[in-house]
């Protein structure tokens, strides 16, 4: 049968990023790798700007739409219906063109710098764009940040793969979209270096800020020539600092502190409700956008990223929040005002919940600037109305107020205040944005050791933390060192068949199994040696009088830090491994320990 020819536009774009690619090969062998370094540096900036820049235009044009047709009906009929139509969605693409899988949350990219060597799934580069933009899009309570990051970690670490780089390029590129995509996002280079430094990666040197810089003004730059201004979060009006409000910020940043760990433990709650929650997806999907829509409805600042909510609390108008709401012909009273802030920031840790649990798709970056700027009106504006202050600049603590928040949840302050610096376009609240970050940080830290999102994957021994040896630790390969090669013993077997494994091999334990591969005991050397080549004794002597149950038994998804626990409180150097109740080989301490130096060798970023 004739092949089927592929129609004209594939072929000619086929053809064009064949050329581009010889270009780029071609430009590799030519330039020193220092300076290929830094063209991948610009490519993947580009590359994630663009991606940054479709996302944003979108879930800006439905915001427009929604406020539009909610001009007419007066009632957020439109802003209740359209999350559950985006989830739906996000859920029928996952299932039906994503193979029923995607990887939510920039926690994926810690996983992927620590676990796999800075490798990410060739997906991510447009999956993200496709779920998220059609979740948070059309209203879905979450925010673009995380998406945006993973696509630009994914462009860079497939582009290493793609032109052959090292493991250390290949992370440091990974770093360098990471960058690109926050400093797009908020038109915020210096934030984007902080970000990718703080959060990504644990360990790095000086050289290695030149290529993420120039990724992190690259995608600025972009973002700034495409991007219309009205859909950045930027802040125009701001007042000086004021020393004499140093006790009020210094409040907000407490306040911060616990708001923070309020948001991750309730957020994680709803999470985990859905992730243990037995039913099919669709029905999954309808019952949490439902419960969405309903929030909505009386509270429509929750629908989307909130942008626009922010920018409206930091004006002289900030009644303005209650239009087309169930309290429009309220919102000249301020009291009524004070109250919807206050419910609407402690319900934002259920709607995002509820978005990403039911099926969609978004991060907690743009949630923890929502809930900041309406903690810092509400400190504010409460002071004001009861008479305590009233000239507490309410624009200032609501901006500082999302610094705080940002450096609580994600326990990275430098990030925080320096975003905050460069969106409101100046450093006039260097001074109370350094009071209440490194507050707030300092409060969430006393109760959460990990962000909320390295948690999850800390607990796991998942991730890299600040703790260096542990995260050389994370990056052994446990499947790659678990020996299964042992010769096994039954019960049944005479002591001879256990002299001869020890004559003849290098084994100093020799695990006893049942028929059906279940673990019955171990024999080791060191514990007969002193008998073991007496001939009477063998002779006499049967497997099940010296067979001995191990201190301890490792488990196969045991994590590398637990391992080498049970190694040190045995004082054993080979200790068994199980997977589902069978034995499935064993593991030497020898082995790690060589491994550990290796990786010594190569943690630290060139």
């Amino acid at each position: 049968m004739p092949t089927k020819k592929a129609p004209l536009y594939k072929i000619v774009f086929r053809n064009i990023f064949r050329r581009i690619e010889n270009i780029i090969f071609s430009l590799k062998e030519k330039i020193s790798e220092r300076q290929f370094l830094y063209f991948s540096a610009v490519v993947v900036a580009i590359s994630c700007s663009l991606a940054v820049i479709l996302l944003k235009n979108f879930a800006h044009s439905v915001f427009v739409f929604a406020n539009y047709v909610n001009t007419y009906l007066k009632l957020p009929y439109i802003n209740s219906l359209l999350p559950i139509i985006g989830i739906l969605l996000t859920v029928f693409v996952v299932k039906h063109l994503l193979d029923g899988s995607i990887e939510k949350g920039s926690s994926k990219i810690l996983y992927a710098v620590a676990k796999k060597g800075g490798i990410v799934p060739k997906k991510q580069m447009y999956a993200q764009i496709v779920t998220s933009s059609l979740t948070v899009g059309l209203g879905g309570s979450a925010g673009l940040e995380s998406p945006i990051v993973i696509t630009g970690a994914a462009f860079g670490s497939n582009f290493s793969q793609r032109y052959h780089l090292s493991q250390k390029d290949r992370i440091l590129l990974l770093a360098c979209g990471v960058a690109a995509g926050i400093g797009a996002a908020f038109n915020a280079p210096i934030a984007g270096v902080l970000f990718a430094i703080e959060v990504v990666l644990a360990d790095v040197t000086i050289s290695a800020f030149i290529p993420i810089m120039i990724s992190a003004a690259t995608g600025a730059l972009v973002s700034t020539v495409v991007l219309n201004e009205d859909v950045l979060l930027s802040f125009k009006q701001q007042q000086v600092f004021d020393y004499h409000n140093i006790p009020y910020y210094i409040l907000l940043g407490i306040l911060a502190g616990l708001v923070s760990v309020f948001h991750a433990r309730n957020f994680r709650r709803v999470e985990h409700y859905f992730q243990k929650k037995k039913s099919k997806i669709y029905n999954k999907a309808l019952f949490g956008a439902s419960i969405l829509a309903l929030m909505i409805f009386f509270f429509p600042t929750l629908f989307g990223e909130g942008y626009e909510s922010i920018k409206t609390l930091s004006t002289k108008n900030p009644g303005a929040l209650l239009e087309n709401t169930l309290l429009d012909n309220h919102k000249s009273n301020e009291w009524i005002l004070l109250i919807f802030v206050g419910v609407t920031m402690l319900l934002k840790s259920f709607a995002t919940g509820l978005t990403l649990g039911s099926g969609g798709n978004g991060g907690n970056f743009a949630p923890s600037l929502f809930v900041g700027s309406y903690l810092g009106f509400f400190v504010a504006k409460f002071f004001d109305l009861i008479g305590i202050n009233n000239h507490l600049p309410v624009a200032n603590f609501t901006i500082v107020g999302m610094a705080g928040i940002l450096s609580g949840l994600f326990h990275a302050p430098l990030t925080a205040i320096f975003l905050i610096g460069e969106i409101t376009g100046g450093y006039n609240l260097m001074v109370p944005l350094m009071i209440v970050s490194s507050i707030s940080f300092a409060v969430s830290k006393r109760f959460e050791k990990h962000s909320m999102d390295v948690k999850p994957l800390a607990d796991k021994g998942d991730v890299f933390t600040s703790d260096k040896d542990k995260n050389i630790l994370l990056k052994i390969d446990v499947l790659k060192l678990i020996q299964t090669n042992y010769q096994t013993l039954s019960v049944e077997n005479s002591l001879e068949k256990v002299v001869e494994i020890f004559a003849s091999t290098s084994q100093k334990v020799i695990p006893i199994v049942d028929e059906k591969r279940n673990l019955l005991g171990v024999i080791e050397f060191q514990h007969v040696k002193s008998f073991i080549f007496n001939p009477y004794r063998v002779k006499f002597t049967t497997i099940k009088e010296i067979l001995t149950q191990p201190e301890v038994i490792l488990q196969f998804d045991d994590g590398m830090e637990k391992i080498m626990n049970s190694f040190d409180k045995t004082n054993h150097e080979v200790l068994p491994l199980v997977k589902d109740g069978k034995y499935f080989g064993c593991l030497s301490k020898l082995d790690i320990l060589e491994n550990y130096r290796t990786n010594f060798k190569e943690m630290v970023i060139e």
